[in-house]
């Protein structure tokens, strides 16, 4: 009976380990596109017909054709920064998808009706100075955006916006590595509320990455960072010597979001 019950747990037990061979590994999502478009405007006239024509024509259209986390962000206290920004940020499945929308201006007739005073200005009365924009890609530890959710009003929310550059090429793909590996797993575990993480592929200020973060208020931004300094995992990782000297320049825009913003 000994020897019956024991052939038994050996045959349960290899097709067990068959079983599990045979099931494919879970796939990971694929890494989404980010563009984010960055209007330069000079005063209040400029930012509300910017407004008028994302909130009434231009969003409106990326959710007609499936794009539904489309944020839109302003410079913070924005009526006296001398440098008057307006962030669009817009996630993409796929590269392609990205094309087909770049071309959205020219083919959808709502946006051609509807934004007609953005689409029609006059050479010397344009609705910004100049646009920037930038094509990124997810990290791979990050493949998706995440929107994020609050119980406090869009008006106390803080984005901060974070560029980094390195010196060059190879450290840039060092930084990208420390974050895959530690920090993304830092912000998530202390609740930073991370959107998204982008791989600069075309851009002005590259090599670089773009990350962006989100709190309830300034306060609560405060009170985040410290945790993040004082977290043991971070203090080991920063002090690691193939991680020195792979940032050169950090640029730190802090945001706040548009009433039409998604989120």
């Amino acid at each position: 009976m000994k020897c019956k019950y024991l052939l038994l747990c050996s045959i349960t037990l290899l097709l067990s380990a068959l079983t599990a061979t045979a099931m494919p590994p879970k796939k990971a999502p694929a890494r989404e596109f980010y563009k984010l478009s960055v209007y330069h405007i000079k005063d209040k006239a400029q930012e509300s017909r910017l407004d008028k024509f994302l909130s009434t024509a231009y969003l409106p259209a990326l959710h007609r054709n499936g794009i539904k986390n489309v944020g839109v962000f302003k410079t913070l206290n924005i009526d006296t920064a001398s440098d008057k920004k307006v962030y669009v940020f817009i996630p993409f499945k796929s590269l392609a998808e990205f094309l087909k929308m770049s071309k959205l201006l020219e083919t959808d007739k709502e946006i051609g009706t509807k934004g007609a005073d953005y689409l029609n200005a006059a050479y010397n009365d344009a609705p910004y100075v100049r646009i920037e924009t930038i094509l990124m890609e997810a990290f791979s530890q990050a493949p998706l955006m995440k929107k994020p959710s609050f119980d406090t009003p869009k008006s106390e929310r803080i984005y901060e916006l974070r560029s980094y550059e390195s010196a060059t090429e190879k450290l840039y793909r060092n930084k990208v590595a420390m974050f895959d590996k530690e920090e993304v797993e830092i912000f998530e575990r202390i609740g930073s509320k991370p959107v998204f993480y982008g791989e600069v592929i075309a851009g002005s200020r590259m090599p670089n990455l773009i990350y962006l973060t989100t709190y309830r208020n300034m306060a609560s931004r405060t009170e985040q960072w410290k945790k993040f300094s004082d977290d043991p995992r971070w203090k080991r990782v920063s002090e690691l010597p193939e991680y020195q000297h792979n940032v050169s320049k950090n640029d730190t825009k802090f945001l706040v979001p548009a009433d039409y913003s998604d989120f």
